[in-house]
């Protein structure tokens, strides 16, 4: 860290702090505002964070401005070109790229953790509701697994750590085949430990007892490239809910379960479903320029959904990959109408003024909804997809935090406008 500081006066009483600056690898440098309460009294107002820096980490950088994003300073477009999702996984929880050995020892170890509990499949999965709503069952059941797994769980001890993580990592795509089974009425599907992590969870989901499944290694490769985009975005909402929970010591799994929950929101994983959504909506090219004008119009209600971003200033790096992915996947399984509406509509926001003034780029859900549909996978499990992608990073980060020798529970302040004062009236004179 640079000896840089800045300085804060308070113009009321004059005095005056001398507040650190400290320098990041990549992005912008950070006030340390810890001392500001103590000296001023004063705290910091900065609705939905986003000016505020909650933790130090090493696993992922993005850069909003420049459209960038780096898992472990690797560059995500190398990381999808050239490995598989473990091997990201591997790196996302170690800090480094496996060798050979190290990632067969560790295909091997995720392989032989992925069995679930036989009273958690029948007794808890089988009392949801035939209808239930995949993301309902997946936080139940993941949070559920902290009544299996809390004997000899010791969340300081590193090598207790590493097998929450593999156990998560192991038993998430189980749980989401789990959740389409019931919801499909189809028997459940054992794993296999001779697929790969993208194509066991294709089997559990969709080979039936009947018949022999055989994995495409089309819709294999499609999953395996989106789950290394899905795998970590920086401290994201659903990550920011995963390392507050767990800063209380929480059990891992229930921290994990409170991510999943977080995620199942439209403003966050819920989007792509709201993509395609949309599209149904608009339903044919020659309606597009309606609800452009309409997107356009500050009143209505309709808002054009994929584009744009939190973070980003700039074309979302992963909707680059994934809008190669998705013309790989419709050339092995068809056209869809959709797809011709998504291009129109890219082209729109990358032309015309009022999406560039804003940069409304297309982001990551704009085409990963498509790329589901066409694997067969219904809109409902979506979300669930993102959540078995996303599970390492919260992993990675949770373990990150606990070791972290400055971690406190998490404690936001407030900015309290309601009544001053009141007294308790008698009950007879309210």
């Amino acid at each position: 860290m640079a000896n840089k500081t800045v300085t804060l006066t308070d113009n009321t009483t004059g005095k005056s702090i001398e507040l650190p600056i400290m320098d990041p690898t990549h992005g912008n440098s950070v006030v340390d505002i810890g001392k500001l309460a103590k000296e001023f009294g004063y705290f910091t107002y900065d609705p939905g964070f986003v000016s505020t820096a909650s933790c130090k980490s090493t696993i992922t950088f993005l850069d909003g401005e420049r459209g960038q994003l780096y898992y472990r300073g690797y560059p995500i477009e190398q990381l999808a070109a050239k490995c598989c999702f473990l091997e990201v996984a591997y790196l996302l929880l170690n800090g480094r790229l496996p060798t050979e050995q190290e990632l067969s020892e560790f295909q091997y170890i995720i392989g032989h953790h992925n069995m679930m509990r036989e009273n958690l499949r029948y007794n808890l999965i089988r009392g949801f509701n035939y209808d239930a709503h995949p993301m309902a069952m997946m936080t139940g059941i993941v949070g559920s697994l902290s009544a299996f797994y809390h004997d000899n769980l010791d969340i300081y001890n590193p090598e207790h750590r590493m097998i929450t993580s593999h156990r998560l990592i192991a038993k998430i795509p189980t749980i989401a085949a789990a959740c389409y089974k019931h919801n499909t009425g189809q028997p459940f599907v054992f794993p296999q430990n001779h697929l790969t992590y993208c194509g066991n969870l294709l089997h559990m989901m969709f080979a039936v007892p009947c018949e022999p499944y055989h994995v495409d290694p089309v819709a294999e490769k499609a999953l395996d490239v989106l789950f290394i985009l899905h795998a970590d975005h920086e401290q994201n909402a659903s990550t920011s809910t995963v390392r507050l929970a767990g800063s209380s010591g929480a059990n891992p799994y229930a921290a994990i379960a409170a991510g999943v929950a977080s995620l199942w929101g439209p403003a966050h994983g819920g989007a792509n479903e709201a993509v395609l959504k949309m599209l149904a909506e608009i339903g044919d090219v020659s309606n597009i320029d309606k609800y452009i004008a309409r997107a356009k119009d500050k009143d209505d209600s309709f808002r054009l959904m994929g584009f744009g971003h939190r973070v980003y200033r700039n074309y979302d790096p992963r909707a680059k990959l994934i809008k190669e992915v998705c013309h790989q996947v419709l050339a092995k399984y068809g056209d869809d109408p959709h797809l011709e509406l998504a291009m129109k509509l890219e082209d729109i926001a990358l032309s015309d003024e009022f999406f560039i003034e804003r940069k409304l780029y297309p982001n990551v859900d704009f085409y990963s909804g498509i790329i589901y549909k066409a694997l067969g996978i219904p809109i409902n499990m979506f979300t669930v997809m993102f959540a078995v992608a996303r599970t390492v990073g919260w992993i990675s980060h949770w373990k990150e935090m606990i070791d972290d020798p400055e971690l406190k529970i998490g404690r936001p302040r407030q900015l309290y406008v309601g009544e001053a004062h009141r007294d308790v009236p008698d009950l007879a004179d309210r």
